[in-house]
C-alpha cells in the first residue's frame, strides 16, 4: 500500500500535473489502456468543474496486488467551495487484477509535464481509437451479416408468402375438383336412375306422364313434349315457343333467354314470349327419326352448362324410349286387329247356347295365340273349338289364323274331331316345326244328348249337370300340335244331359306360377259350382262370374280364351 497523497488544486497547471500523476501511477501498475483512458477522462472532467469553483483537494489512494486481491487506484476529489446540494466529495476507483510491478511516482513530474501530457494523451487515444477500429470492424461484420440474415429472413418470407399462395390456390383447386366430381357424380346417378325410369314401359303415355315428375323442380320448372304424331289438344294448347319450332325444324337444341346461354352444342335465340323471364332449353327427340321436342323452362336465371349435356343425353335416351314404345305400340295394335279379326262372332244353334271372352295378356306385347271358334259342319254338326299357339307376338296370331283358317278347311271333309286334330298335327309339323299348339274340339249333334270331342294337349274341359254337379272331362290328352311324332288322335264321347254347361278355356284362366295348373282347374270348379242357377240362364253373365275370381286384377302373362257351350232342355221340360 502506497500512502496516500494529498494536493491541492488551484491552477490548471496544478489540474494537469494531477492528471499526469494519477496517469503515471495507473500506467505503472499496468491498468488497461481503455480502463485507464476512461478513468483519467472523467478525472480530468471532474478537475476542471472543481477549478471553476475555486480548486480543490485532491487525495490518491494506491493498493498493490496481492495474490487474492487486485490493484486498486482511489481518487478522491473535494472542491474548495462545495456546490449546493452536494455534500460528499467525488471519488472514483481504478482496479484491475493482474499487475505485477510496483508503482513509481515521477521524479521531475514539473519538468516533464508537457511530454508527458502528450505521450500520454496520444497512448491513451491511440488505444481507444484501436478499440474503436476494432469496435467499428466488428460493427460492420455484424451489420452485414445482419443484413445477409435480413435478406436471408426477407427471402425466407416470400417463399413462406409464395408457398402459402400456392397452397391456398392449391385447396382452392381441390375444392372445386372436389365439387365439379360430385356434381358429375349426381348427374350421372340421375342420368342412370331417370333413363331406367324412361326405359322401363313400353307405354308412351306413361313415358311422357313420369317426365315432370323427374325433372321438376330440380333440373325445371315446367316440362312440355310435343309429339309431331299427336294433335294439338293432347300436346297441350297448340302454341309452342318459336325455339321449340326451330328445334323440330333445324333437329338442334336451341337455348331461348335473355342472355345468351353459351350452352355445348346448343344454339342461342332471343327470349321467348311465352317464357319472356326465365330461359327455355328446347331438344329435339331424335333416333332413326324426330318424333317430337322437349321443352325445359329453367329452375332458375339459367341453364347450368353441365347440366344441359345430361339433359341433352337424358333427352336422346327419352327418344329412344319413346321410339320403342310407339313401335310396340304399333305392332300390338297390327297383331291385335289381326287376331280380333279372327275371333268371329258366335253362330246361334236350336237348343244350344254358346257365350265366349277374350281377354289379351298385360304383360309384354298382349297378343298372343289363343283363339276359339264355332261353326256348322255340312250334316248340321256344330264345331265348338279352343286352342292355344304358343308365343305371343304377331307371329302367333298369323300362325293362330293359319290354324282356324285349316281347321274349316278340314271340317268341311271330316266329321270326327279326332281326324280334324290329325291333319291340323301333320300340317303344323311340315309347314311351322318348331312351333306348337294345344286345341280341343267338342263336337253337337241336334238331338243327340253326347258330345263328341278330341284334345291335343289341352286342358280338359269341365261340365256343370242341371243339378249343379260340377265334374272334369278327365280323358289323357294327345301330344301338342307340332311336336315332331307321328300321332293319331282319337275321339271321345261325353253324354251331358241337357241343361248342362260345357266350359272350354286356354291355359292363361287356370294356369298360375306360383300355384300350377292343377289348382286353377280346382278354382274353376269350385266357381262354376258356386253360380246359382238362374245364374246360368245368362251365359254372358256367367262367363263374367267365372272371369272374375279366375283373372285378378293384376298383370297376367298369358292370353285368356273362355267357351261357354249350354245345351237347352227339350220345350215342356
Amino acid at each position: 500500500m502506497i500512502p496516500s497523497d494529498a494536493r491541492k488544486i488551484t491552477t490548471a497547471a496544478e489540474a494537469a500535473r494531477a492528471r499526469v500523476l494519477v496517469g503515471h501511477l495507473a500506467a505503472s501498475l499496468g491498468a488497461p489502456e481503455i480502463e485507464r483512458a476512461r478513468f483519467l477522462t472523467a478525472l480530468t472532467a471532474q478537475l476542471r468543474e472543481s477549478l471553476g469553483q475555486g480548486g480543490a483537494e485532491l487525495g490518491l489512494t494506491v493498493r498493490e496486488p496481492g495474490p487474492d486481491t487486485p490493484a486498486r487506484l482511489a481518487v478522491v476529489v473535494r472542491p474548495a467551495r462545495p456546490a449546493a446540494g452536494r455534500t460528499a466529495p467525488w471519488h472514483l476507483t481504478l482496479s484491475w487484477p493482474g499487475a505485477t510491478t510496483r508503482p513509481s511516482l515521477p521524479e521531475h513530474p514539473d519538468d516533464s509535464l508537457s511530454a508527458e501530457v502528450l505521450l500520454t494523451a496520444d497512448e491513451e487515444t491511440a488505444a481507444v481509437l484501436r478499440r474503436l477500429d476494432e469496435t467499428e470492424e466488428l460493427l460492420r461484420l455484424h451489420r452485414e451479416e445482419l443484413h445477409q440474415t435480413n435478406q436471408g429472413v426477407l427471402a425466407m418470407h416470400a417463399e413462406l408468402d409464395a408457398a402459402a399462395v400456392t397452397q391456398r390456390e392449391l385447396l382452392h383447386a381441390e375444392r372445386v375438383a372436389r365439387g365439379e366430381a360430385e356434381k358429375a357424380r349426381r348427374l350421372l346417378t340421375f342420368l342412370a336412375d331417370a333413363s331406367a325410369v324412361v326405359t322401363a314401359s313400353l307405354d308412351h303415355e306413361d313415358i311422357l306422364r313420369r317426365l315432370p315428375g323427374l325433372l321438376v323442380p330440380e333440373y325445371a320448372s315446367r316440362v312440355e313434349v310435343w309429339l309431331f304424331d299427336e294433335d294439338e289438344q293432347e300436346s297441350g294448347n297448340g302454341r309452342h315457343s318459336a325455339a321449340t319450332v326451330a328445334a323440330a325444324r333445324t333437329d338442334r337444341p336451341q337455348h331461348a333467354g335473355p342472355h345468351p346461354g353459351g350452352l355445348p352444342g346448343t344454339d342461342d335465340l332471343p327470349p321467348s314470349a311465352l317464357s319472356p323471364d326465365r330461359p327455355l332449353l328446347c331438344i329435339p327427340l331424335a333416333v332413326r327419326r324426330t318424333l317430337g321436342v322437349l321443352t325445359l323452362t329453367a329452375p332458375g336465371d339459367r341453364f347450368d352448362a353441365d347440366t344441359s349435356i345430361m339433359l341433352l343425353e337424358l333427352a336422346r335416351r327419352i327418344a329412344i324410349a319413346l321410339d320403342n314404345a310407339l313401335r310396340f305400340e304399333q305392332h300390338r295394335d297390327t297383331a291385335e286387329q289381326l287376331q280380333r279379326a279372327q275371333l268371329t262372332d258366335l253362330p246361334t244353334a236350336d237348343g244350344l247356347h254358346l257365350a265366349a271372352r277374350y281377354l289379351p295378356a298385360t304383360r309384354g306385347l298382349n297378343i298372343g295365340g289363343d283363339w276359339y271358334d264355332a261353326f256348322f259342319q255340312p250334316d248340321g254338326s256344330l264345331l265348338t273349338v279352343i286352342g292355344d299357339v304358343t308365343g305371343h307376338g304377331l307371329r302367333a296370331a298369323v300362325i293362330m289364323g293359319q290354324l282356324r283358317t285349316a281347321l274349316r278347311a278340314y271340317a268341311v271333309e271330316e266329321t270326327s274331331p279326332a281326324r280334324i286334330l290329325t291333319r291340323l298335327h301333320r300340317m303344323l309339323c311340315h309347314q311351322q316345326p318348331n312351333l306348337y299348339a294345344t286345341a280341343m274340339i267338342a263336337r253337337f249333334r241336334p238331338g243327340d244328348p253326347r258330345v263328341t270331342w278330341a284334345a291335343a294337349g289341352h286342358p280338359p274341359a269341365v261340365v256343370r249337370a242341371p243339378d249343379g254337379a260340377v265334374r272334369v272331362v278327365e280323358d289323357k290328352p294327345g301330344v301338342m300340335l307340332g311336336v315332331p311324332v307321328p300321332f293319331e288322335y282319337q275321339d271321345r264321347t261325353t253324354e251331358i244331359a241337357p241343361g248342362s254347361t260345357l266350359v272350354l278355356y286356354t291355359d292363361g284362366l287356370v294356369e298360375r306360377r306360383s300355384d300350377g295348373i292343377d289348382a286353377g282347374i280346382e278354382l274353376l270348379v269350385q266357381t262354376l259350382a258356386a253360380l246359382p242357377d238362374t245364374g246360368l240362364e245368362d251365359l254372358d253373365a256367367c262367363a263374367e262370374s267365372l272371369l272374375k275370381p279366375l283373372v285378378h286384377e293384376s298383370e297376367r302373362d298369358d292370353d285368356v280364351c273362355l267357351l261357354l257351350c249350354r245345351t237347352m232342355p227339350p220345350p215342356g221340360c
